[in-house]
This record gives structure tokens, sequence and C-alpha cells, in this order.
């Protein structure tokens, strides 16, 4: 596990400190039934409110979410009077804000929009206390030696980013806010190639640089992503192509530094 909340004595499992991030929703059920915490979730899933947030998370947050294919499945399932269950979300509705892992540390995991709600519904309190923690361990991982070097090594690519857009930026003569906007559109390939937003969606509800709030694990993604897009610019290869690309990059590099982790602890 890359890190765990410690909430009234119970550990939680969450794959990171990111907005993308996931948290067992199992783990959390355990501060309030240990015997039992399936049975809450599977409670929490099967009220209205619950159902319908889930569903407009996927529409907001997940591009290719087929509605039509969802109002399918929906209505069949109704017609069978079916229990909403994990399996029925992942298999049948294809939701991506939820998922089932096997083994010791696995359990039922949701991302953190979604856990969140699922705390709240438990204990505003509990909620509230989530928070905090994830708060906490902000600040310690902030702290850490390799983080100024993370993001020192993620403004150096920066630079071969931007050394790499030049070479590409017409040769009429454009004024530093083009070529300043110019830069800033390519940093945010990365920033949605990474954390799901742009800086100034990150900004307007965090109040604060994305970047700076990375955590180290992020800041390596971010480097070796603005180094693969100094590349791809230079191919030519067009920026709607090279943010698809770049996004299944970090997914990818993101499994493999917490299973890295997992392995190591």
């Amino acid at each position: 596990m890359t890190n765990e909340l410690l909430v009234n004595g119970q550990e939680i499992m969450t794959t990171g400190l990111g907005d993308n991030d996931f948290i067992s929703l199992t783990d959390i059920a355990r501060t309030s039934d240990k015997a039992n915490p399936g049975g809450l979730i599977s409670q929490w899933l099967n009220t209205l409110h619950t159902f319908d947030f889930l569903l407009a998370w996927e529409r907001i947050n997940d591009p290719n979410f087929n509605f039509l294919e969802f109002q399918k499945a929906h209505n069949l399932t109704i017609n069978c009077e079916k229990k909403i269950t994990v399996k029925l979300l992942i298999e049948k509705f294809h939701f991506t804000c939820i998922k089932s892992v096997p083994g010791r540390y696995g359990g039922t995991l949701a991302q953190k929009d979604i856990a969140l709600e699922f705390a709240s519904w438990l204990s505003p309190e509990l909620k509230l206390y989530i928070i905090k923690e994830f708060q906490r361990l902000k600040a310690v991982e902030s702290k850490s030696p390799e983080w100024p070097w993370m993001r020192l090594l993620s403004k150096l690519n920066y630079l071969l980013q931007t050394e790499a857009i030049k070479k590409k930026i017409p040769t009429i003569n454009l004024t530093p806010e083009q070529i300043s906007h110019i830069y800033a559109a390519e940093a945010d390939v990365i920033n949605v190639a990474t954390f799901g937003c742009t800086a100034a969606e990150y900004e307007a509800t965090h109040h604060t640089n994305v970047r700076d709030q990375a955590t180290t694990v992020e800041l390596a993604i971010l480097s070796n992503l603005e180094f693969a897009n100094s590349k791809l610019i230079l191919l030519e290869i067009a920026q709607r192509d090279r943010l698809i690309f770049l996004n299944e990059e970090a997914n990818k590099e993101k499994e493999i530094f917490n299973h890295s982790l997992e392995i190591k602890e």
C-alpha cells in the first residue's frame, strides 16, 4: 500500500493523495462495523441519492461513459428487481469511480469524491476526520527530502518542453502574451494528463498551485511526461493525440509506482 489514513484507530488504505486516487470503502466501513463492512457498503449503494451521485460523477468525469448503454443496462436491472452491487456497477454499468480489489489488502475501493460521500453517509464527523488525515499526510510528504528535487526536475523538463515548442512556433512575430499562452496551454496538457484538470480549474477550487500540492510520485510522473511531450511536439503530433497518449502513460506509471511501493512494504 502506498499510503494509509488512520481514523479512530482504523487504517484506511488509499492508492495515493491526489484527487484521482482511490480510498478503501471497506476500511471506511470497518470504522462503523468491523464484522460486516460489505453490508454497510451494499446498504449505501442501494439508496437513491447514492446511485444518482455515482451516475453524476461518471457523466462529469468519464469522457468515455456511454449514457445510452447505461440506460439499457439500468432498465434491465430495474425490470429484474436486482440490487445494486459493486460487480453490477463495474461489469454492467461500466462505472470507473469504484472497483473491487481481491487479496489480503483488497476490498471495495472508490475514487476520493465517492469515498468521502460514503464517509459522510456513515457520519459527517468521520468525513471530516478523513479530510484531516489527508491534509496531515500531504504536509508530511511535502517535507520529504525527495520532494524538492522532484519539483526541480519537473521544472527542468518543463524547459525542455518550452524549447521544443519554440522550434515549432511559426516564424511570424508573436507577442510575449501569445507565446506565454502557448506555453501555458502545453503545461495544461501535462496537468490534465496527470491530475485530470487544468491549473486554473485546480486553483479555482483549491486556491493553490496544483504542482505545489503534488505527491512525490506525481512529480516523478510529471517530469517523465514533460520529457515525453517535448519529443512528441518535435514530431509534430497533434495536441489531442498527445494528451491521450500522455494520460495513458500517466496512469500506467502510477500503477507501476504503486505496485512497486506495495512490494517494498
